[in-house]
């Protein structure tokens, strides 16, 4: 059985779902009350593959909430990610992927170190992060997207914001290694890491954030911002393709410009219906079809019977790894969502 561990972009949005789910007494509660309240397991999961194979699944639902990354509050934050990963292997679940910002509060406050939660001793093998399938799925939206609108690769710029970050590596090792891509701009808050990555990669030019939207023909948004980024149309070069792989997604209502396209990255669409109902709650267009990329991650190792951390620690996600997932992803039904 596979499970993931998952959470909302907002205390209004945390409500609003409560409501739905008919819990009126998380509903009714602020932040306070949330830092406090425990994971639950809130749907059962049936998902088919093209293979006629069929699996189940649940989704635990952490408490955790992007307001709590603050100073005040960031014990919260890592007390729900560690209470969600013990409810999940309480559960007897097999893989569970860590969605949104669990995997990035696990492996920023090293979280490896906290083994033992209550009378529960974590084995790290049972979760992923999911990041290797969500770098590849982004890898696939570049190159699809690109020729949907005409863009060759070859003499285009390509800007990696969140470079340094586990996905935002893996993308840009992956465009270095099997992309003719003419430019890549690399971008980050911490100099010391882009630097390194330069030095792996042997290429890529190290620029402020401003200053790469202003030249990139596509840029990829995979930097971890708990309140997303404002950003004008008149900042960006035209025409543009922007994947947005950032949670929450929040380009498509800033930047309206008719030489700008934007893709949700990091999103998979499945050949057949899933029967669930979590997906409806988080606005994916097609609920029953689409989800996040690191959630299919543990459908495909749960698929696979791969019980393994496949996807875990900053900046391990290797090309061969991403065309590993990559091939359970197309065998068992999944497609990167396109234009």
């Amino acid at each position: 059985m596979f499970g993931l561990i998952g959470h909302l972009t907002s205390l209004e949005h945390a409500q609003n779902v409560a409501k739905q789910l008919g819990y009126p007494e998380y509903h009714e509660q602020g932040l306070d009350f949330w830092c406090s309240a425990p994971p639950q397991i809130v749907d059962d999961i049936k998902v088919t593959s093209l293979t006629g194979e069929t699996i189940t699944g649940k989704y635990v639902e952490s408490c955790f909430l992007p307001e709590m990354l603050t100073q005040r509050r960031i014990k919260a934050a890592v007390r729900k990610v560690l209470n969600a990963m013990a409810h999940a292997q309480k559960a007897e679940i097999d893989i569970t992927a860590l969605g949104g910002f669990s995997s990035i509060v696990f492996e920023n406050f090293n979280l490896e170190n906290n083994r033992q939660v209550r009378n529960v001793e974590l084995d790290f093998r049972r979760f992923t992060t999911g990041n290797t399938h969500t770098a590849y799925i982004i890898c696939q939206q570049v190159e699809l997207a690109a020729q949907q609108l005409g863009m060759d690769l070859a003499q285009s710029t390509i800007a990696v914001c969140g470079a340094t970050g586990d996905i935002g590596s893996g993308v840009c090792r992956w465009l270095n290694e099997n992309t003719s891509v003419e430019e890549l701009l690399l971008v980050a808050r911490t100099q010391e890491r882009l630097e390194a990555l330069q030095l792996e990669l042997g290429r890529g030019k190290i620029l402020p954030m401003e200053d790469a939207l202003s030249q990139a023909d596509i840029i990829v948004w995979v930097a971890s911002l708990p309140k997303g980024i404002e950003i004008s149309p008149d900042q960006i070069k035209k025409p543009c393709l922007i994947i947005d792989g950032g949670y929450p997604k929040n380009f498509d209502s800033q930047l309206q410009h008719p030489d700008i396209w934007i893709l949700k990255g990091g999103i998979v669409e499945h050949s057949l219906d899933i029967e669930w109902t979590i997906m409806e709650m988080v606005n994916m267009d097609a609920p029953n079809r689409q989800l996040f990329a690191c959630f299919a991650e543990s459908m495909l190792l749960e698929f696979e019977k791969w019980y393994t951390n496949f996807s875990w620690g900053r900046n391990q996600i290797t090309v061969p790894k991403m065309k590993q997932i990559g091939e359970a992803s197309h065998k068992h039904g999944f497609q990167p969502l396109l234009l």
